[in-house]
């Protein structure tokens, strides 16, 4: 145990409202269980991250399955919201710049939602498993779409194209999410702009410096 986890158990929550203490508990689940996963992410030491006792979290959460369900329904429709909310506008590159500037902005603050997400050590069958399939699906769904609706816009691509450029694009969003863990000095704006960097050098046709030639931010006019 951490002296810092030591510090917080001897103040302990005595006095504190149940939904402050709940809240508390999940906060210090979604550290465990996102730096270690459920299989190895331990209820006692959730316990001593909260400065409580093991037992007051089964009376609260019934299980360890119920506990680290609660965490991944609450990181899963934060991500998922995030994702959404950059699908609105132009179906260009810009839509890509929005989708990861919105996803480094909400693990910012929640830096081990992702993990939760895609914990690896997840039972193969099961309640979680089935809650992080669908959260996966639904990102994965609107990745593809939007992959689907900027190659639409070329009369030179093949129908398994989408494909492929989904697997990349899947591909290119954990790479950066992962590469971020390593620089966590660096803040979600600055990953955001990092990012656009890249996209203007490696589509320089289709990128163009933030309101240049009158078009929306950051993409030419055709």
């Amino acid at each position: 145990m951490s002296n810092q986890e030591k510090a917080t158990r001897s103040v302990g929550t005595k006095g504190m409202p149940r939904k402050d203490r709940e809240r508390l508990i999940l906060e210090a689940a979604a550290g465990e269980f996102g730096a270690k996963g459920y299989a190895c992410g331990s209820t006692a030491q959730v316990a001593a991250r909260a400065g409580i006792t093991k037992p007051m979290i089964y009376e609260y959460f019934g299980s360890k399955d119920s506990l680290y369900l609660t965490c991944l329904d609450q990181a899963g429709t934060r991500l998922v919201e995030a994702v959404a909310s950059a699908q609105q506008g132009p179906s260009d590159l810009s839509r890509a710049v929005r989708t990861l500037g919105a996803v480094f902005r909400a693990l910012e603050s929640r830096p081990h939602d992702w993990e939760l997400v895609y914990d690896g050590t997840l039972p193969a069958e099961g309640p979680l498993y089935e809650a992080a399939t669908g959260y996966r699906r639904e990102l994965n769904r609107m990745g593809a779409v939007g992959v689907a609706e900027f190659l639409h816009a070329s009369p030179a691509v093949e129908p398994l194209d989408a494909d492929l450029g989904t697997h990349l694009w899947y591909g290119t969003v954990s790479a950066a999410v992962a590469w971020w863990r390593h620089h966590p000095e660096q803040t979600a704006d600055a990953m955001a702009a990092r990012f656009e960097r890249i996209v203007a050098v490696l589509c320089p046709d289709l990128w163009a410096a933030p309101g240049a030639d009158g078009g929306p931010s950051g993409v030419r006019s055709a």
